[in-house]
């Protein structure tokens, strides 16, 4: 056992018998997200290091204190990468962290959720105990939603010490294309492209409502004949290499300015497909229109009524106050599962309480 891993399970163990809260926390970048952290400060950033990589098997098997930056250039230089482009949000980023905080990129829609591309992983209980799940193929079944169910937990279940990762080649070819649309418009638009057999691997539309202006971005990905063929079938202006690839890196890191100061930012999970919100403030629609960017003063009832209203759900992403939490609120029957995988993986409640939410 290394050093590292034997300091944390005896933190933890000190932990459990005092008591005492811990927060874990690897990097920080992410420290806005979801409801705030409490406790003595956990690091795990000290057990790190790309543990296997087999490009051939498109698998590679990281500890969680690896440098996500230090991951994905590993992958860039044998033509690989993650499929869901996982923000960073700061240089501080590490793979424990991404799969904590669950989060994918402008790829999403297309190539999948971070949690598609986990296939096995080692956590540290709130017993201190090392747990291992999953494996390192896909058809590798034996606690495979275990692993999965990591994905986005924000560390309420366990330190994540390991995860294997799916990789996928880097594509040949990638062009985006610009259309000004209204949002209405845009809406139809993607809906009825991701219906046809085009290489579109990411959307996003910004304007100033369901009828005003907008400007509409698409990206094209794949071999270098259907992204040809798709560009020529849809139209469009096509943006030049470099303002493309600032275009979808803003989007994917907030670095873009409809994501810096102002208004609280609010993350509308909805079908794609799903009428126009409607609601005061500005969006910015990503994945198809499933995922719906808001910057609202609006009150957060009115909020998650509406996004409920069109089958949806709501998130506090950035800024201002919610008093039911960050996400929302889970229903009677789905907080008990909540409550009995806790209680299982951390009964004595010291990791990251109410991160994830208020009362767990």
């Amino acid at each position: 056992m290394d050093t590292a891993l034997r300091e944390l399970q005896e933190r933890i163990t000190e932990a459990m018998h005092a008591g005492t809260p811990l927060l874990v926390r690897a990097g920080g970048s992410k420290d806005f997200y979801g409801n705030a952290g409490a406790g003595e400060l956990l690091d795990p950033r000290a057990h790190a290091g790309i543990v296997a990589y087999e490009p051939t098997e498109l698998v590679v098997t990281a500890r969680a204190g690896t440098p996500l930056a230090e991951l994905e250039a590993v992958l860039a230089a044998r033509g690989q990468m993650l499929a869901f482009e996982p923000p960073y949000f700061g240089a501080t980023a590490t793979v424990g962290g991404c799969v904590a905080a669950g989060l994918s990129g402008p790829r999403r829609a297309a190539a999948g959720a971070l949690r598609d591309f986990v296939l096995g992983a080692k956590l540290l209980s709130g017993r201190a105990e090392v747990l291992a799940f999953g494996g390192t193929v896909m058809k590798n079944v034996a606690g495979y939603d275990v692993s999965r169910l990591l994905a986005g937990s924000l560390g309420v279940l366990g330190v994540i010490l390991e995860v294997s990762l799916k990789v996928v080649p880097r594509p040949a070819q990638e062009t985006s294309l610009r259309f000004e649309l209204d949002e209405t418009a845009a809406l139809r638009r993607v809906n009825e492209w991701g219906a046809r057999p085009l290489p579109i691997s990411a959307t996003a539309w910004q304007g100033t409502g369901s009828t005003g202006a907008g400007i509409l971005h698409l990206r094209l990905s794949g071999a270098p004949a259907a992204v040809t063929a798709a560009c020529a079938r849809l139209g469009g202006e096509r943006l030049d290499d470099r303002s493309a690839a600032a275009l979808w890196r803003g989007l994917r890191e907030h670095t873009d300015p409809y994501f810096g100061p102002g208004l609280p930012l609010w993350r509308l999970g909805l079908p794609s497909a799903a009428a126009p919100v409607d609601l005061d403030g500005t969006q910015l629609i990503e994945w198809g229109g499933a995922q719906r960017w808001l910057r609202t003063a609006a009150p957060a009832r009115e909020i998650r009524a509406r996004t409920q209203a069109l089958g949806g759900h709501a998130t506090l992403f950035r800024g201002g106050e919610c008093g039911d939490g960050a996400f929302t609120p889970l229903t009677a029957p789905i907080a008990a599962i909540h409550r009995r995988l806790k209680a299982e993986f951390d009964p004595a409640g010291i990791l990251n309480p109410g991160r994830l939410y208020p009362d767990l």
